[in-house]
């Protein structure tokens, strides 16, 4: 419980305080329109008015979230000012995209009652329209305001006509038809199968969510929500004279003509202080993507893997922070993100490209990987760097027992982590704060491996001449390979080094103990925070979560940390 707390409770607190101001605002008002000035909208629409109002109400509220979790820049700045606070309040930040998520569920969710709860009430609008009837009192407040310059209360002004219509005639019928489309256009192409089989795809209908906001602002310009100004609601008590309504108006009756007005738009008062935070945010990326940056060296990896190392003036960054990159020659509107795996210590950034889709393919072939000789650096395509931006991995040095665990490709933050602790103590930093850290790289297929090795044999040779071979414990896995295949393989090579990595440490096959693992950091570090960070799939973020709650062997705390993208 203690190790569940300290990994999950300020997440659950957050998500639990958000979750209640919905049900808030949705009792609040749905209560506010059962208030006398809306009793006679009330007449024609019923309870219908409060199940559309309520809804509308966390929209704006949950539309005025939706754009914050990803304000890179602002995430970047406030990461970095809090995690010297609290580094439990910082690590809700490298959850943004997963609160983005649930900010847009919850859109959805409310969008489809606001929407459901307007059927019946155009519905009923036009009802009260074609029911003829002067006995009939929502006819007759149907029929209020024909004449000019007179208040109406029914937004429907004729019988001749149907609610289609009225839906591409009005303000707010045509702007929830845009609004609801640009939705589920943005909803459906963000589902993970297809972001990561068509990025494309997902990444232009995303912005379709300007669209989103300049319906969601002008929806109620219209003012189809009308109920009894204040004024009128004082000499005409509907309690008391809705059943006069025949005589409304007339001499010797105390119940004058309701007067009715439209609610004032206030969707822009929740979304206006977002959108412009979104719009700086915008700008500084812009400024920061018309900066040079020169490609100084391109490196082909084994398994499809692209190097590109790039200078760009005044860059600065930590440890597993990443960026976007643009190139200009294959789209001039796609940005993609990767994790740098250069070390704040070296004097370019560096970052590792897998390929594995139409955007990376034409950068491969552009950097000339489809071809035998060397490229001059002139002909190299113009790249865009925007970033650093802050991640979880960066806090890897505020722990002073560290797992981390890479899978595949995954393992690229980590180089940039290892790196920068070669370079530490190559110039004898005495300030580091770790003391031991545990890597774990899991990968399918030997080839995977060879990129990475250069670097892990680099710092093994260090650590072993500083006597500090304890310092790092690696663990590398073959997965798609058991002991028994692997078998003859180890018999064929029996030398000091491993034959794959080349390393003192054997490569083990199959996939890792984690419950043997952990009871064993457990035990060797009894009463440590343990700070366990993961780039890979979410079946191995699952496993290793439960791991960390589970295990509270000698008073240690496991704190969980992954890489969200």
């Amino acid at each position: 419980m203690g190790n569940f707390a300290a990994n999950e409770g300020l997440s659950i607190f957050v998500i639990l305080v958000w979750l209640g101001i919905n049900v808030f605002l949705f009792v609040y008002f749905y209560l506010a329109f059962l208030i006398e000035r809306y009793y006679y909208t009330r007449v024609i629409l019923g309870h219908a008015l409060s199940w559309a109002r309520a809804p509308a109400a966390c929209l704006n509220f949950n539309c005025m979230l939706i754009l914050l979790p990803v304000c890179r820049n602002l995430l970047s700045f406030l990461r970095g000012s809090i995690q010297y606070c609290s580094r439990t309040a910082a690590r809700q930040l490298d959850r943004n995209l997963t609160f983005h998520k649930l900010v847009a569920y919850m859109i959805a969710f409310h969008t489809a009652i606001h929407i459901i709860a307007h059927l019946f009430n155009f519905e009923r609008f036009m009802d009260s329209q074609l029911m003829i009837n002067s006995s009939y009192l929502p006819y007759v407040l149907s029929q209020m305001g024909n004449n000019d310059n007179r208040s109406y209360l029914n937004p429907i002004r004729t019988n001749e006509t149907n609610p289609t219509i009225v839906m591409f005639t009005t303000i707010a019928g045509l702007t929830g038809v845009v609004i609801t489309l640009a939705l589920i256009l943005i909803i459906t192409s963000s589902m993970e199968v297809i972001r990561r089989s068509y990025f494309e795809v997902f990444w232009f209908t995303h912005h379709l969510f300007i669209l989103f906001f300049i319906g969601l602002v002008l929806h109620g310009v219209g003012r189809i929500v009308r109920g009894q100004t204040l004024e009128s609601v004082k000499v005409h008590n509907p309690d008391e004279c809705h059943s006069q309504f025949e005589t409304w108006g007339k001499n010797g009756t105390n119940c004058p003509e309701p007067v009715f007005a439209g609610n004032p738009p206030m969707t822009w008062k929740w979304v206006v202080g977002p959108m412009i935070l979104y719009v700086c945010e915008r700008l500084v990326r812009f400024y920061r993507s018309q900066q040079k940056v020169v490609i100084t060296k391109v490196v082909m990896h084994p398994s499809k893997t692209l190097e590109l190392q790039m200078k760009k003036k005044g860059f600065k960054m930590e440890v597993g922070q990443y960026v976007f990159i643009q190139c200009p020659s294959i789209s001039q509107l796609e940005w993609h993100p990767f994790t740098l795996t250069s070390a704040p210590e070296e004097d370019h950034l560096s970052v590792h490209i897998r390929i594995v889709g139409d955007w990376t393919q034409a950068l491969y072939t552009a950097c000339g990987g489809d071809k035998t000789v060397v490229m001059d650096a002139w002909t190299l395509p113009k790249v865009a760097v925007d970033g650093p931006f802050g991640t979880a991995s960066e806090d890897v040095f505020r722990y002073e027992v560290v797992m981390l665990v890479g899978a595949g490709i995954g393992v690229t933050p980590f180089a940039s982590v290892l790196k920068s602790v070669w370079y530490k103590h190559v110039q004898e930093n005495k300030n580091v704060f770790t003391k031991k850290i545990y890597f774990y790289w899991l990968c399918p297929e030997t080839q995977a491996f060879e990129w990475f090795a250069d670097l892990l044999q680099s710092l093994e040779r260090q650590m072993m001449e500083k006597d500090m071979s304890d310092f790092l414990s690696y663990n590398i896995y073959l997965t798609r390979w058991k002991d028994a295949e692997a078998a003859h393989f180890r018999v064929q090579y029996e030398a000091e080094d491993d034959p794959i990595t080349g390393l003192k440490q054997k490569t083990l096959y199959g996939k890792p103990n984690w419950d043997n693992e952990f009871s064993a950091i457990a035990t060797q570090h009894p009463g440590s925070k343990v700070g366990v960070f993961l780039c890979g799939p979410m079946a191995l973020a699952t496993a290793l979560g439960k791991q960390c709650f589970s295990h509270t062997e000698s008073g240690t705390e496991f704190i969980f940390n992954k890489e969200n993208f």
